[in-house]
């Protein structure tokens, strides 16, 4: 999982949210080493692929994903 693109590493996240947050903490772990790889500090989700795209499900992913060691932010 280590050479996936942070484009696939997303991706993989959408579709593990989808599938009831299956292997999510190893997808997260794929996405940090990614943005570890290019050095990017955040990671740009859209709200409309998200199951719960409101306030409060985004305000979740943050916290969860930020105990993970990776910060989330949403495109507009």
């Amino acid at each position: 999982m280590s050479d996936l693109t942070l484009t696939q590493a997303i991706d993989n996240i959408y579709t593990s949210i989808k599938n009831d947050n299956e292997d999510l903490d190893s997808h997260i772990a794929a996405l940090k080493a990614a943005m570890a790889r290019d050095g990017v500090k955040e990671a740009v989700f859209e709200p409309a692929r998200l199951a719960q795209s409101n306030r409060q499900g985004r305000k979740i992913m943050q916290s969860y994903f930020k105990k993970k060691g990776v910060t989330v932010s949403f495109s507009a």
